[in-house]
């Protein structure tokens, strides 16, 4: 892993949050669209985290995304 890599997977779940009408996904979905492993969503959401992109939300079954 690298902030190379990292960036790249960043860019992934970006594009796939954004691919929504919504602009909200789930993790098990944004895995399901972008064949990441949870580990590198993991670092793909600090990432977006730290630039502002996104919130994150807990529900009872999985934690939710939602672009800013």
């Amino acid at each position: 892993m690298n902030i190379e890599s990292i960036g790249t997977w960043a860019g992934s779940v970006y594009k796939a949050l954004d691919s929504t009408d919504t602009h909200v996904l789930g993790i098990k979905c944004i895995k399901k669209m972008t064949k990441l492993k949870k580990g590198e969503i993991m670092a793909a959401l600090g990432w977006l985290g730290r630039e502002g992109k996104i919130t994150v939300a807990n529900s009872d079954e999985d934690i939710i995304v939602m672009l800013v």
